[in-house]
C-alpha cells in the first residue's frame, strides 16, 4: 500500500448516491470545494438494487392488473408476462450496473470523485483507500458528510450464510425467476417482491411476525394489499417466525414456529436494514461503530460541528426522496455556515431546517392496489398528543375509479387536527392513488386550512375527487 499527499477541500462527502451526489450538488453551487468518496456504483442503492430496479419490475405487473380491469382489453393481456422481457427492461433501468452515465453528472457538478473505501481518521479528515490499494488523505475545511445509506438486515440464524438467501439487492437483480419464493417480512421490500415475483410465476409464500403487512401504514393499507396478494395465488402466513433454514439439494426447507416445513428454490430475507456505518473509522471522532447517526434539523451530527450524516443513516426517514431532501437542506447550510451565516436555531420550514422528517414524509408502495400516505397515521397523530378525528371514505365510490377499472377497491383517509384545522396525514390505498399522493403532500407539508382546501375543486370525473368526498365527509 501507498500513500500520497494530503488533499484539501471544503467538504468531503462519504456516499456518492442519490443523497451524496445532492449535496455534493448543493455545496458546488454555494462554490465550496468539494471531494465525493465512493467504494460501489455512483448512484447508489437506489439506482442499481432498488428504487429503480424494483419499479421497473412493478411497472408492467401493475400495468397488466389496470388493462385486466378493463373489458376490451382484459382478453389481450391474459396470458402471462413475459418475464425475460421484464428483467431484460429492468437491466436497461439499472444501466446494465454500469455507472457512467451517473459519473458524468456528478463531475459535471464540479466535484471531484475518489474511488475507494473512506474512513475517518480524526475530525475533518477522511482516508481512502482505492481499489488499487493506493492510500489518500483528504481534508475539510468545513464539513464531512456520511451519505452512506443501509444494507439489508439478516436474521441470527445458524448456517444462513450456507442457505445464500436473498437479499432486496438479489431480489431486485435476479436473473431469472424461481419456481417457489419464500419471502420473509411484512414491510415495503416484501410486498414489492411479493408482487413481482407472484405475477412473474412463482408461487410465493410469506412469512410474516406481524399481524399483518405494511405495519407503518394505517392498517386498511396492509389488509388490502394482503387481500390482493392472496387473490394472486400468494400464501400468506402472519404471525409466523423463522426458526431454522437449510438447503438440502438446492431446494431450501424453511421451517417455521409452528414447526411448519416449508419449501422453495429461493428464500429472501426482507427483514429491516442497518445502517453502513461499522466500517467507518466512527471511533476516531468518538462515535461508536455501526451505530445511526443522530442529527439535529440541519442534518449535523450531534455533539460535533464539522459531521453531517443524510439519508438513511440518521434514520429519521429510510426513503430516497427524503433523504435527498435532507441532503439539500445539509448543501445549503453547509454553505451558509462556511458563509459565516450564524443559524443557531434555524425556523421550521425553512432553508435550513428539515421540518418534513418530523411531519410531513411521503411514501409510495407501488403493489397492487399501491399504498400512499403522508403524515402522521391516526395512531401516530393520537401519539403525538393531538386531538384528531379520522374521516374515511371508500373510493370506489368516486366516479373516476369506477373509469379507471371495473370492480375497483380502494380506501382513504385524511386525519384532521380538530384545533388546528389542518391535516396531520393522509393515505390513500387503490390502484393509481401513487399520483394522488403530491397534493395530500402539498397539504400537509403547507398545513392548507380547511376552510381554503374546501376551494380547490378536483377535476371530474378523476380519482383525485376523492378530495371533494373526504371533505364533504368532514362537514357533514
Amino acid at each position: 500500500m501507498t500513500e500520497t499527499e494530503t488533499i484539501a477541500y471544503d467538504v468531503v462527502v462519504l456516499g456518492a448516491g442519490p443523497v451524496g451526489e445532492n449535496v455534493a450538488d448543493r455545496t458546488r453551487a454555494a462554490g465550496l470545494a468539494t471531494a465525493v468518496v465512493e467504494s460501489e456504483l455512483v448512484g447508489g442503492e437506489c439506482s442499481y438494487w432498488a428504487c429503480m430496479p424494483s419499479k421497473a419490475l412493478l411497472r408492467p405487473v401493475i400495468a397488466r392488473a389496470d388493462a385486466r380491469r378493463l373489458p376490451g382489453l382484459r382478453q389481450a393481456v391474459e396470458g402471462p408476462l413475459d418475464a425475460a422481457a421484464v428483467l431484460a427492461r429492468r437491466d436497461e433501468y439499472t444501466s446494465h450496473w454500469h455507472d457512467d452515465g451517473q459519473v458524468r453528472w456528478l463531475e459535471g457538478t464540479g466535484a471531484d470523485l475518489y474511488r475507494g473505501h473512506g474512513r475517518l481518521a480524526g475530525p475533518r479528515t477522511v482516508t481512502v483507500t482505492g481499489p488499487d490499494g493506493e492510500r489518500r488523505t483528504l481534508t475539510a475545511r468545513h464539513a464531512v458528510a456520511v451519505c452512506t445509506g443501509t444494507r439489508a438486515q439478516l436474521p441470527d440464524l445458524p448456517g444462513l450464510d450456507d442457505v445464500r438467501p436473498w437479499t432486496s439487492r438479489e431480489a431486485t437483480g435476479a436473473k431469472e425467476v424461481p419456481g417457489r419464493l419464500i419471502v420473509v417480512g411484512g414491510g415495503v421490500v416484501a410486498a414489492e417482491m411479493a408482487t413481482v415475483f407472484q405475477a412473474l410465476g412463482s408461487q410465493v409464500t410469506m412469512l410474516v411476525r406481524g399481524k399483518g403487512l405494511l405495519a407503518r401504514m394505517e392498517p386498511f393499507a396492509g389488509e388490502l394489499v394482503a387481500d390482493a396478494l392472496t387473490e394472486a395465488g400468494a400464501d400468506l402466513r402472519t404471525g409466523t417466525s423463522v426458526e431454522s433454514v437449510t438447503r438440502e439439494n438446492g431446494t431450501v426447507v424453511a421451517v417455521t414456529g409452528t414447526g411448519d416445513r416449508i419449501e422453495a428454490d429461493e428464500i429472501l430475507f426482507a427483514t429491516g436494514r442497518v445502517p453502513r456505518t461499522d466500517d467507518l473509522g466512527l471511533e476516531t471522532v468518538g462515535l461508536e461503530a455501526g451505530s445511526w447517526l443522530t442529527v439535529d434539523d440541519t442534518l449535523r451530527v450531534e455533539g460535533t460541528d464539522w459531521l453531517y450524516a443524510c439519508g438513511d443513516v440518521n434514520h429519521r426517514a429510510l426513503l430516497t426522496h427524503q433523504g435527498k431532501y435532507q441532503a439539500r437542506i445539509a448543501g445549503d447550510t453547509i454553505g451558509a455556515r462556511a458563509a459565516g451565516t450564524p443559524l443557531t436555531d434555524p425556523p421550521p420550514w425553512g432553508p435550513h431546517a428539515a421540518t418534513a422528517d418530523h411531519t410531513a414524509v411521503p411514501q409510495v408502495v407501488f403493489t397492487d392496489p399501491e399504498a400512499a400516505a403522508v403524515g402522521l397515521s391516526l395512531a401516530e397523530a393520537e401519539q403525538a398528543g393531538h386531538r384528531v378525528r379520522a374521516v374515511d371514505v371508500d373510493l370506489s365510490s368516486v366516479a373516476g375509479a369506477g373509469l379507471y377499472g371495473e370492480g375497483y377497491r380502494g380506501r382513504a383517509r385524511m386525519v384532521v387536527d380538530l384545533d388546528e384545522q389542518i391535516l396531520r396525514g393522509v393515505t390513500f390505498v387503490g390502484p393509481g392513488v401513487g399520483e394522488l399522493l403530491h397534493s395530500a403532500t402539498v397539504a400537509v407539508a403547507g398545513q392548507v386550512p380547511l376552510d381554503r382546501l374546501w376551494h380547490a375543486v378536483p377535476s371530474y370525473p378523476t380519482i383525485s375527487e376523492v378530495w371533494l368526498r373526504l371533505l364533504e365527509a368532514y362537514r357533514g
